[in-house]
């Protein structure tokens, strides 16, 4: 296992594309759960950190509790849109070693908005398909660069997993 060079400047890009990518479906979310604002907040706290902010454990916090959000919500297309914004707040903490899970962790947000987008279109590949393709147009280099160093994805049979083979693939180019 190989370690990855990842400063803090890259964090805050890493971070503030994924606050892109999640909030682009967070309306999804809040669509089925209007006064739970967990999601919201994480994406708000991991803005705050691309502005500057500290890793604490207040943004830990609202990762996770994205994340319960994503289990409390009963909807698939909002699961998953809770699922972005949780991955979001999370990518400050992502470890510096070459893994399938740390990478998981950086790819994730992009992944789940994708994956959202899908379910909330009754399972249109295409939709998916095209949040993908704005994922990696949006990517800044810092994000191309940390997911270089990672291992190589190789796809599984579910369809997070061809979102994410299609992600990491295109960001390595």
């Amino acid at each position: 296992m190989n370690d990855v060079t990842i400063s803090e400047e890259d964090r805050r890009f890493l971070g503030l594309w994924a606050a892109d990518c999640a909030e682009r479906v967070l309306p999804l979310f809040e669509a089925k759960a209007p006064p739970d604002t967990r999601p919201r907040e994480a994406i708000e706290g991991i803005r705050a950190f691309t502005r500057g902010g500290k890793r604490t454990a207040q943004l830990r916090s609202l990762a996770f509790a994205a994340l319960a959000a994503a289990r409390d919500v009963g909807d698939p297309a909002a699961t998953a849109a809770a699922r972005a914004a949780g991955y979001a707040a999370a990518t400050p903490y992502i470890h510096p070693l070459a893994t399938p899970h740390q990478a998981k962790h950086a790819l994730g947000p992009a992944m789940y908005v994708a994956l959202a987008r899908e379910l909330a279109a009754g399972n249109d590949t295409g939709v998916g398909d095209e949040e993908i393709r704005w994922a990696i147009e949006h990517a800044p280099t810092a994000v191309r660069e940390v997911v270089r160093q990672m291992p190589v994805f190789v796809p599984g049979r579910s369809r997070l997993d061809a979102l994410r083979h299609q992600l990491d693939a295109a960001l390595r180019l």
